[in-house]
């Protein structure tokens, strides 16, 4: 039993409520769990503090993605059932838990800890906290559903903008002989706990801010000025019902979710490469011409350009659709891909430019994809569909890395190779993209049998509300 005060009738908003108050909600949650795009400002730290490989600390920030798929699919039917209040707090518990937890790890030296805490606990937050908004604002915001989930998950994305400078001045605070402008040094461990300390109440607050402040709108509730029956002349938008376990047995949930599982593993072999990758793109002998400095500035950039990609082709995908959009993420990303590998060292600004543009395609497509589930299942429990969906995300983003990874092993250490020594990888992207591309094409309307009954009361309907 939930205590009262998380209870779903205890969040219904009043008339005139103003919903614009929802977005900070959402954004609170989503800012404090994007921080996992941060992990790579303590990654050396952990390294040299368990005296271990990148690749055992990288498993870190692994098992907390897959967690997140994994939750999301498990808790996606609670979460529409009992409501955004008490998921965003559960969220909040097992988030700053995990913080706690794995602080404790690296205080005792136990890695396993900070697996078990960070990875597990904290993964379970992340996929609950990154749900658990989404639904609520498809339910505010049914003339702009795109607007409304890029809105949310842009915090997501731009999570790691705030923790990564952040944490570094954190570190240096708890470490003085670590200065974060300075790459030679690197903090120590006990300074990285207490980072996880700090975050976790900083965390704690902001989200339960998040919770406290969330609202669901009562039933029947519309915009002023928006006719539902405008709906159903738009192609493939449903105004019917479709339960999540109904959802899986579609091909529609299957295509959509190639098509996410696509469009991450190809962002992600970018993402996880980026600083380096510039590097070995423009080198001349053992000598890159692109200085560290600026590659960590390319790495912000890519970090500004997910999380506007993730509000601004979200956008753009209530004027000229769904699966038009997704056309275009695939289709011109492709493109991208082929420039990238073929042409991506004849020029920074081509190089630059083409990663940019590529990486908002991976935000956009995250925030894309709950509208594209509203839109072919309806709103009844499109938090729990939007849960199972995710387990694309867990795959990708153990398959990006791996692929990615594979290529590069076999040809030397990234940071120490040349652009050739990335084009099988990027090429290998490209028909990544077209599998997806394919898989968007064959989406259509689900078949009416799929359809929960349209006789069912308020009682089903708002029974599922998020």
């Amino acid at each position: 039993m939930l205590p009262s005060f998380l209870a779903r009738d205890r969040i219904v908003a009043g008339p005139g409520f103003n919903r614009w108050l929802i977005p900070p909600a959402a954004l609170a949650v989503h800012l404090c769990i994007g921080q996992v795009y941060a992990t790579s400002v303590y990654k050396s730290a952990l390294t040299a503090h368990f005296d271990s490989s990148l690749t055992a600390i990288g498993f870190i920030f692994s098992i907390a993605i897959v967690m997140l798929g994994l939750s999301a699919a498990l808790f996606g039917t609670w979460v529409d059932r009992n409501g955004p209040r008490a998921a965003m707090a559960a969220s909040a518990t097992f988030w700053v838990s995990g913080f706690l937890v794995a602080a404790l790890g690296i205080s005792l030296d136990q890695l396993w800890l900070v697996y078990v805490g960070y990875g597990v606990i904290g993964g379970i937050g992340l996929g609950i906290g990154y749900i658990s908004p989404v639904s609520t604002l498809i339910k505010w915001f049914p003339d702009r559903p795109g607007l409304a989930t890029g809105m949310a998950i842009m915090g997501f994305g731009g999570g790691a903008l705030i923790a990564s400078p952040l944490s570094g001045r954190l570190m240096a605070l708890y470490d003085s002989s670590y200065d974060p402008t300075d790459a030679t040094t690197v903090p120590s461990g006990q300074a990285v706990a207490l980072l996880f300390v700090t975050l976790a109440v900083i965390y704690a607050v902001f989200m339960s801010f998040g919770a406290a402040t969330i609202r669901v709108p009562a039933e029947g509730w519309t915009p002023d000025g928006w006719d539902p029956s405008e709906v159903k002349k738009q192609k493939m938008v449903t105004t019917n019902s479709v339960s999540a376990s109904n959802a899986v047995k579609t091909p529609q949930f299957w295509l959509l979710w190639i098509v996410l599982f696509c469009n991450v593993t190809a962002g992600i072999g970018i993402l996880e490469q980026a600083s380096p990758m510039i590097q070995d793109f423009f080198r001349e002998g053992e000598t890159s011409t692109v200085a560290a400095a600026a590659a960590a500035g390319f790495v912000g950039l890519l970090s500004i350009f997910n999380m506007a990609g993730r509000f601004v082709w979200s956008s753009t995908s209530d004027v000229i659709g769904r699966k038009p959009i997704y056309m275009v993420y695939l289709g011109v990303g492709v493109a991208l891909y082929l420039v990238l590998a073929l042409f991506g060292s004849t020029s920074t600004v081509v190089f630059v430019i083409t990663a940019a543009v590529i990486i908002s395609f991976y935000g956009g497509g995250f925030a894309t994809i709950p509208a594209y589930l509203r839109d072919l299942f309806g709103t009844y429990q499109v938090g729990a569909i939007h849960g199972r969906l995710l387990t694309a995300w867990s795959a990708a983003g153990v398959a990006g890395p791996l692929i990615v990874n594979a290529f590069l092993d076999a040809r030397g250490t990234p940071g120490a190779l040349v652009a050739a020594d990335y084009r099988p990888a990027l090429l290998t992207m490209v028909g990544v993209l077209v599998v997806g591309f394919v898989a968007n094409l064959l989406v259509r309307s689900v078949n009416a049998k799929f359809h929960e009954p349209v006789t069912d009361p308020a009682s089903k309907t708002e029974g599922a509300r998020a």
